[in-house]
């Protein structure tokens, strides 16, 4: 999408809203302007922002995938001003979007290879993109293992499909919470630590991990030892995000721009920043 003005918003429309946990809601929209939806195009990983009017705007990934274009999702956790305002609208409510914004993940580098998809709580979002990338590009890939968690089965995001991907016998799923909950039929247990009992094999395969910045701390280090190297570890940074265009300062760190440069960085790349995350 190709604004004169880069602080212009695209206005849309939002077509339904999903409660997926009690702080986080997901929202569908469309572009008002046929031709510039139809138009719109974008890599999984790719962020926008989306604005609330009179209230302001905040980054989130765009979590549908480019093959799959009906419709915009992202998933909004609140955590201030903007998101708790973005939790108040309804479908048929008015935002504003700006997007694609930022790199996205090396999809074309990462063809017939196994991945790694290892997600905690919202942290899934950035994943889905990706994850449902592939999985319609399925033959491009090696073996796709997910492991996904959170605190308790009510923290778990996008509940309506974890089900379809357990059925699949194309992708190796895992489902994990910290503590036992009754019901819960899957693993217990810390990401980092059941990541070690699946132990899986760092031969030509890409890690690719998002989530709460305890959870990447512990998890980088449980890929460490397992053998993945730094350039096989990919992960996102957000939550620096403000102008989105490299203008305002804010995500710089050092002479780097995460909404430039990121939000996508591999842990390579982040290891050689200054140490002000």
């Amino acid at each position: 999408m190709n604004n004169k003005n880069l602080y212009l918003p695209e206005m849309a429309t939002i077509n339904e809203v999903i409660e997926e946990t009690a702080n986080i809601m997901t929202f569908r929209v469309i572009l008002n302007n046929p031709d510039a939806m139809e138009n719109f195009s974008f890599e999984p990983g790719q962020v926008g922002q989306l604005s609330s009017f009179g209230t302001g705007e905040a980054t989130f990934v765009i979590n549908s995938p480019p093959t799959r274009k009906e419709y915009l999702q992202f998933s909004v956790m609140r955590a201030g001003e903007v998101t708790s305002k973005l939790h108040s609208l309804k479908p048929g409510d008015q935002v504003g979007v700006r997007a694609p914004l930022g790199n996205y993940f090396p999809y074309e580098d990462m063809k017939g290879k196994d991945i790694l998809f290892i997600g905690g709580g919202i942290g899934m979002a950035p994943l889905r993109t990706l994850l449902l990338y592939m999985l319609d590009n399925r033959k491009d890939y090696g073996k796709i293992t997910l492991l996904y968690g959170a605190r308790s089965p009510v923290d778990m995001a996008f509940n309506y499909e974890v089900s379809s991907w357990l059925e699949r016998d194309d992708l190796e799923t895992h489902l994990t919470i910290d503590a036992e909950f009754e019901g819960w039929p899957h693993t217990v247990g810390l990401i980092p630590n059941v990541l070690l009992d699946i132990a899986p094999s760092p031969e030509n395969c890409v890690a690719v991990t998002c989530g709460p910045p305890i959870m990447i701390k512990f998890t980088l280090q449980a890929l460490e030892k397992l053998g993945f190297t730094d350039e096989q570890i990919v992960t996102t940074l957000e939550k620096r995000m403000k102008c989105g265009v490299g203008l305002c300062g804010r995500c710089n760190i050092g002479t780097s721009y995460v909404c430039m440069d990121g939000p996508v960085f591999t842990y390579a790349q982040l290891k050689e920043l200054p140490n002000e995350l």
